[in-house]
């Protein structure tokens, strides 16, 4: 994260107002950036080069893979240190569904002749996958762990449910793909992890809830380059 990024955090939060609201209302532009980005506006509007999408689902399905590790560390993190017991049933839930996430990603990559094996990572997606490893570490705690794990899921979900909003004109053979993320049961996902940062970070230190934010704004960042890899950048 660069330097001038680094200035706009700090833990002071109206506490009237949850953390994570606080968070979107500081951070909108940026947050726009990941969830309206050109790659999910040419999705939207029909304009989506197929070469940049058979890019992105080639990346992913790399991203995912390392995605479990994470999302598996995230889970012990919730088992020891969590007070609330429901917490542990929603990343399970999300956990279980990673295995057929994996499954749809072959299969659309059967669809569109992209072959898995030969995807090279690339440099975007090398930086996120090894930020991702960072989050497996047992010094990174767990309301900050579990803001990753929010961010990176409801990016996801705004983005593709922004596609299916009214008005839209997306290509016929990509309704499904917009739909995985965009379907009610991963919409009431993603509220559900952000009930538990908000929680979280209820009860967190001033420096605690600063990290988070830190992170909270590397996956933003993160997701923005893998947009950018997916139409063509590094």
């Amino acid at each position: 994260m660069d330097e001038t990024t680094k200035k706009t955090v700090t833990g002071a939060t109206d506490s009237s107002i949850p953390v994570t609201e606080t968070w979107l209302r500081k951070h909108r532009l940026l947050y726009n950036g990941a969830t309206r980005h050109p790659f999910i506006l040419s999705i939207r509007d029909g304009s989506v080069d197929f070469s940049s999408f058979k890019r992105w689902l080639g990346q992913d399905y790399i991203f995912v893979r390392s995605f479990v590790p994470f999302v598996a560390s995230t889970l012990v993190k919730t088992c020891k240190e969590s007070t609330d017991e429901s917490d542990m049933e929603v990343i399970l839930g999300g956990m279980a569904s990673l295995n057929d996430e994996i499954n749809w990603f072959k299969k659309q990559a059967s669809k569109y002749l992209v072959s898995l094996t030969s995807v090279v990572p690339q440099n975007a997606n090398v930086k996120y996958c090894r930020f991702l490893e960072s989050l497996t570490s047992p010094e990174i705690e767990y309301p900050v762990a579990i803001t990753a794990l929010w961010a990176i899921e409801a990016v996801y979900q705004e983005s593709f449910a922004h596609c299916l909003e009214e008005g839209n004109r997306i290509p016929q053979e990509l309704q499904e793909t917009c739909e995985r993320w965009r379907n009610e049961g991963f919409g009431a996902y993603c509220k559900s992890l952000r009930d538990i940062v908000d929680r979280c970070l209820q009860k967190a230190s001033p420096e605690v809830i600063s990290k988070a934010e830190v992170f909270f704004l590397s996956v933003v960042e993160h997701e923005v380059e893998f947009w950018n890899m997916s139409v063509g950048g590094v």
